[in-house]
């Protein structure tokens, strides 16, 4: 089997081809990357695998199964659909996320929408895929009425530009990335602003987050915020539920969420650099919203941005792909 990596420089796609080792997925990668990083190497399983400029010529010779897309939008957007007619595109990117033809899937909670054959498949933000981790199996045991999220996002989010930035920071050195200083700073502000104060980022976890639970009318708001920090998101997430629960009931269920670790103590917590270097989403803080009635939670979510936020998220789309596929004799 063989799969291209396009983007294979970059923090994600390079957690990709990791990702792909660590998982012994039997596959030869085709690692794609700009036409400066051409003829350099990466490894793979022990072996040197020399980089190949991204362009339609190498993609099309490649002859692959797969393509995991770890690009920027405009490049997703040139690239994916012509690669979609000679393999199956996973896209990291979120130009396609709220195409309707599209599916984004979080394999947790919707891996079903990644048998439909599409030829191309979107993987969601990062921030929105552990939400929905976190979030889905209450949703199903209980329904959601309103969700409230505030984010902490570390610069890793933003690629080597924004760990860049804090380094310069920490050297008493100007900020060149983003608009004000992040070094012992927090920004409110994430993507571009809209015409109804949003940002971009705020608006792709309300849109994406109601795609994969497939619910358009779920009332959602959220607040992104980067912090200086450089490795895994931490996501405050305010709920409503549509039937009466108990914390303990919502502790139960998160007990047994696949991809969860639930800390039930009450002084016990995660934090970013617990899930740093690892899949899982971690949950704490579970209790009361004292400003609602007995359906209101708060929760505090966890989860490594590069990792589960991205590379592995994608990774673990393909592998539910192989799966099926498998046991359909495909």
């Amino acid at each position: 089997m063989k799969i291209i990596i396009a983007g294979a420089t970059g923090l994600v796609g390079r957690t990709m081809i990791q990702v792909l080792e660590e998982k012994n997925i039997p596959c030869q990668i085709i690692p794609l990357a700009s036409k400066r990083s051409a003829g350099q190497t990466i490894q793979f399983k022990g072996k040197d695998v020399v980089i190949q400029e991204l362009c339609k010529e190498t993609i099309k010779k490649a002859n692959a199964d797969y393509a995991l897309f770890a690009l920027s939008a405009s490049l997703s957007a040139k690239y994916a659909p012509y690669t979609s007619q000679y393999c199956t595109v996973i896209d990291n990117s979120s130009n396609f996320r709220q195409d309707p033809d599209i599916p984004l899937v979080v394999p947790e909670v919707n891996a079903i929408q990644a048998y439909a054959d599409a030829p191309i498949i979107a993987n969601p933000n990062c921030s929105t895929i552990q939400s929905v981790v976190a979030l889905a199996e209450i949703y199903r045991e209980f329904g959601l009425e309103r969700v409230r999220y505030s984010t902490y996002q570390s610069v890793s989010g933003s690629g080597k530009q924004g760990v860049d930035d804090l380094n310069r920071g920490r050297l008493g050195e100007a900020n060149q990335f983003y608009p004000e200083p992040i070094y012992n700073n927090v920004l409110p502000h994430i993507d571009d602003f809209t015409a109804d104060g949003y940002t971009k980022e705020e608006h792709k976890m309300i849109q994406e987050t109601r795609k994969i639970l497939g619910d358009t009318r779920l009332k959602i708001s959220a607040t992104c915020v980067r912090v200086p920090i450089e490795s895994s998101h931490g996501v405050d997430i305010t709920f409503k539920t549509k039937k009466k629960a108990s914390v303990d009931d919502i502790a139960r269920v998160l007990e047994l969420a696949p991809s969860v670790i639930f800390y039930s103590e009450t002084a016990e917590y995660p934090t970013p650099l617990d899930s740093a270097g690892q899949d899982k989403v971690l949950v704490g803080r579970l209790r009361s919203d004292l400003a609602e009635d007995d359906r209101g939670f708060r929760m505090w979510v966890v989860a490594d941005n590069i990792r589960k936020g991205a590379a592995t998220n994608t990774v673990e789309i393909l592998e539910k792909l192989l799966e099926y596929k498998s046991t359909k004799g495909l």
